[in-house]
């Protein structure tokens, strides 16, 4: 019973999408309506700038860290942890407020780690913004810092069963990005632009 009670709590905080309350509540802009139409901190870069997609980031990765504390709360183990992290992930990606539609999920998977292995995620976060920096593929950086969570965490022995769930979570966030890789491969996906303009492509998601 404690861990449906997780699972569900942890789905309604990770639903909350934070990008479509920051971009109508401080900016009156739907961002379900311009650029690549998601509510994550990528698109929100583009159309509304670098502060609010920040503000978007940070709190899209609270949810995971909520999510995890939920499971550490009510049920005390690694396992409730994991499905309060990943009921966060699930709530995020398939918003029951945006009729199960929702973001790619790396934002709320980074504070999920974060909980996890904090070493993890300041090597992951460091790579993903090293990628973003040189090559303007928000996408592209996504990927590379998934890849790494199970690696970092095998190298550095986090504990099992978050080790399981890295692999997990790394391939959910590179199946996520399917589009995306189609794009880069073709030589079609948009590059993000410093000062939080859009592309001319930038009507692609992202």
């Amino acid at each position: 019973m404690e861990y449906v009670l997780v699972v569900i709590a942890s789905y309604l905080i990770g639903s909350i999408p934070n990008g479509l309350i920051v971009g109508r509540l401080f900016y009156k802009v739907d961002l379900r309506q311009f650029g690549s139409k998601n509510i994550g901190a990528t698109n929100a870069y583009r159309i509304l700038g670098p502060w609010p997609a920040f503000l978007v980031f940070v709190t899209d990765s609270l949810k995971g860290v909520a999510g995890v504390l939920l499971g550490h709360f009510v049920g005390g183990t690694a396992l409730a942890q994991l499905v309060g992290g990943a009921g966060a992930i699930a709530g995020h990606n398939w918003s029951v407020f945006l009729v199960f539609k929702g973001g790619r999920g790396v934002a709320t998977g980074l504070g999920v780690i974060a909980m996890m292995a904090p070493k993890v995620t300041l090597i992951v976060f460091a790579v993903w913004a090293a990628v973003v920096y040189f090559t303007r593929f928000v996408s592209l950086a996504s990927i590379v810092a998934a890849t790494l969570v199970p690696i970092c965490m095998w190298l550095l022995d986090a504990q099992l069963e978050f080790f399981y769930f890295g692999i997990i979570a790394a391939l959910f966030v590179i199946v996520r990005h399917r589009p995306n890789i189609e794009r880069l491969l073709n030589g079609e996906e948009p590059k993000i632009k410093a000062g939080g303009k859009p592309d001319p492509g930038s009507q692609k998601e992202t």
